[in-house]
């Protein structure tokens, strides 16, 4: 009973107090539901309530034992004979006793069929059969069905979850003391998802005296390998249904089994693959009737698979998440209808498919198919696409482990696609997880020196760069730079991309002498070889424009990029996102030249456009709204400013996490405009904070961290001046 406390509690509250309620303890197989009951009506007879446990079986049967609980309540044998003789409604001369009975506690347990349960032809939800909640007791249903429809207004459904890991640690512990630590026990325990029923398993064949694994560290090190084995070996007697639903292997079917007795035979499939995917939410556009017709062979209709969604999650066997993804937080889109699989689940399913499918190619295939296909259709969508975008990630490696080599090249295209729609999102982790695998998996098949390897590594680099991880970013664009100069040549185009992302990570750290000489080269490069013109060259000088500006060199800085604007408005159009990030670019480089009226109108436009654009939670739109603060700050408005940075730094936490660069910029950026308006307290408290980050995140001699540690000092010392002048003023007591 580890980890049900609370739900322990809430029928013992029931129990005192039904108040014309009953309770169903619902959940897939396995989560324990009627090991839940039996402790409670343990608990409940030794308060002195008469229990009755009820064993579904079939109607029959259900009608002798609810008869048999009413006359142990009192039920006459006049009352029941009347029944018997149609004179009266059986289950209406049962519930009449036990209306009038007191202190009792009927368990009806495996009642994973309501329907069947009567009176038939009639809901159950209606009260008129054997599940009503108008006795003067407690009853209490366990079954697998968890849909409120199904139950009612009436019942308080008690959905059993996963335990937590100390509880679920503590069970083998309590099973198999001799096998290791608590902590040891709980990293299983996790690795086992919570499952009580495979919990019970490990911690039984843990404590046995003949098995191969003793401790639960090389029981979890096992599962990696041998789960087939361990947890999804098949038992000889599974279809008897009280065997099965002690067995890990066979839980589940049980709950398939009676869907397909409901004609929902495409539940199977659709659990089966959604197995194959990662263990991620996975966005339900991704499973169509087309890929499902593929794998069964069968016509497959949107009404029947909406039916198999449905009965999964109404048996517990698929969860539906509540997080949207970071990207749908950046474009400010609601996220995409998904689900998840519990990890046990997803594992054992994995093992049935493959004893079950002869062909698994052509599950692999038309899943491959599928999956680029969806990579096509969020590309196209543009912004709208984002949230289903990052869904789609952690399941687009499976290209890469389950086809056939030949078909590679297809499928890391596909990654790389949707690699770049995310880090439009400004999605960098996700970003991240595909550059990753893609480098990996052309690393071991192409060569670390290959064209294309060397593409996906420069890729990572500036992924990396956007999570803000600088030095790694830094150390990958090097060695990219290095490796293409001796591959392709200084003056080829990727080689030139590399340069320019070198330089511009150089940049962001501060390194802006460095990053200018790199991109004066770089710029004279890309207009000699892809024309003044290109692209690639108006994004070279738009940087070139960004590093002078560090540098201190705000004139030419104001040049570059006015013309850069110009130019991109051109060639790429006024909304086009690095259209935008040029005049925010030219807006900051005003600021800094002290033209601070020009740079606010430019930035409360560009401000305005990203978040039409890009989404109000969109990096490049928080980048904007940060900069107008301080362009506003310079003017002089303090108080608005002070209050679009506190807005910025709260957003850049949610988006990027409280100790990305950019958030660290915020925070020094809020602190500086509180100083200039008189709040030094607050603004020192920030201060120390940023400078402590800075020195963890970015290192001490960065010039940011200078910077705080220079606006700290300058800060504490009005501070101390503030309170000295405050004190002289008081009026002395005497």
């Amino acid at each position: 009973m580890r980890g049900r406390e609370a739900e322990l509690a809430e029928l013992a509250g029931m129990l005192r107090r039904p108040r014309g309620r009953f309770a169903v303890l619902c959940a897939a197989g396995g989560m324990g539901k009627t090991t839940v009951a039996a402790q409670f009506a343990s608990q409940a007879n030794a308060a002195g309530w008469r229990v009755f446990w009820v064993r579904w079986r079939d109607s029959a049967d259900l009608a002798q034992q609810m008869v048999q609980a009413a006359l142990a309540c009192g039920l006459t044998e006049a009352e029941l004979e009347s029944a018997r003789a149609g004179r009266a409604s059986l289950p209406d001369v049962v519930w009449r006793q036990l209306g009038r009975a007191r202190r009792w506690l009927l368990v009806l347990d495996n009642a994973d069929v309501p329907q069947e349960i009567g009176p038939a032809g009639e809901p159950l939800a209606d009260y008129r059969g054997w599940i009503r909640p108008h006795g003067r007791g407690l009853l209490v249903v366990t079954s697998r069905d968890s849909s409120p429809q199904t139950w009612g207004p009436r019942a308080r459904l008690l959905p059993l979850k996963p335990l937590p890991a100390q509880p679920a640690g503590q069970i083998l512990v309590d099973a198999a003391p001799a096998a290791g630590t608590a902590e040891q026990a709980r990293d299983l325990a996790m690795r086992l998802g919570g499952l009580p029923l495979a919990l019970h398993a490990a911690g039984t064949y843990l404590a046995g005296p003949t098995s191969r694994y003793r401790t639960f560290t090389t029981y979890r090190q096992a599962l990696e390998h041998e789960l087939p084995l361990l947890l999804g070996a098949e038992h000889p007697d599974a279809s008897h249904p009280r065997v099965a639903r002690t067995v890990v292997r066979h839980t589940w079917e049980v709950s398939l089994d009676q869907l397909a007795r409901e004609g929902n035979d495409l539940a199977r499939p659709v659990l089966r693959l959604l197995a194959v995917l990662a263990e991620a939410p996975i966005p339900l556009s991704l499973i169509t009737p087309d890929l499902l017709s593929a794998v069964t062979g069968d016509d497959v209709t949107v009404p029947a698979l909406e039916a198999a969604f449905a009965g999964l999650h109404r048996y517990g066997l698929l969860d539906l998440p509540y997080s949207p993804g970071d990207a749908g937080r950046a474009s400010g889109i609601s996220g995409p209808a998904q689900v998840v699989l519990h990890p046990l689940i997803r594992e054992i399913n994995v093992v049935a498919l493959a004893a079950e499918v002869s062909h698994l190619a052509t599950w692999h295939r038309a899943l491959a198919e599928r999956l680029t296909a969806a990579v096509h259709e969020v590309d196209e969508q543009g912004r709208a696409g984002w949230p289903a975008a990052v869904l789609l990630a952690p399941h687009l490696p499976v290209l890469l482990e389950l086809l056939d080599p030949r078909s590679a090249t297809h499928h890391r295209t596909a990654l790389n696609t949707l690699a770049q729609v995310l880090e439009h999102a400004g999605a960098f982790s996700a970003a991240r997880l595909l550059h990753e695998r893609v480098l990996d998996f052309e690393s071991r098949t192409l060569g670390p020196q290959h064209p294309d390897t060397l593409t996906s590594r420069n890729h990572l680099a500036n992924a990396l760069f956007g999570m803000g991880e600088p030095a790694e970013a830094i150390r990958l664009l090097r060695q990219t730079l290095e490796d293409r100069n001796r591959v392709l040549g200084p003056t080829h185009p990727d080689t030139l991309i590399s340069c320019h992302d070198l330089a511009c990570a150089l940049d962001g750290t501060g390194r802006h002498a460095e990053a200018v000489s790199l991109l004066r080269q770089t710029l004279a490069d890309h207009a000699r070889v892809l024309g003044v013109m290109h692209p690639h060259t108006l994004g070279s000088r738009d940087s070139l424009g960004l590093a002078l500006d560090g540098l201190g060199e705000h004139t030419e800085a104001v040049r570059l990029l006015r013309q850069t604007v110009e130019d991109r408005i051109r060639v790429l159009g006024p909304e086009h996102h690095l259209t935008l990030l040029s005049r925010h670019n030219l807006a900051s480089a005003l600021a800094r030249q002290g033209e601070h009226a020009e740079a606010v109108r430019l930035l409360r436009q560009t401000l305005a456009d990203h978040a039409r654009v890009l989404g109000v939670m969109h990096p490049h739109t928080l980048g904007s709204r940060d900069s107008l603060g301080l362009a506003l700050d310079g003017l002089g408005e303090h108080a608005e400013a002070v209050r679009l940075h506190r807005q910025t730094v709260e957003d850049r936490i949610r988006v990027l996490g409280p100790e990305h660069p950019d958030t660290l910029t915020s925070r020094h950026n809020l602190a500086s405009a509180l100083a200039r308006m008189g709040e030094h307290e607050e603004a020192v408290r920030l201060l120390r904070q940023t400078f402590a980050d800075r020195i963890r995140v970015l290192g001490l001699e960065h010039p940011h961290t200078e910077r705080t540690r220079h606006d700290l000092e300058i800060a504490s010392a009005a501070w101390r001046a503030a309170q000295r002048r405050q004190t002289w003023s008081r009026p002395s007591r005497r």
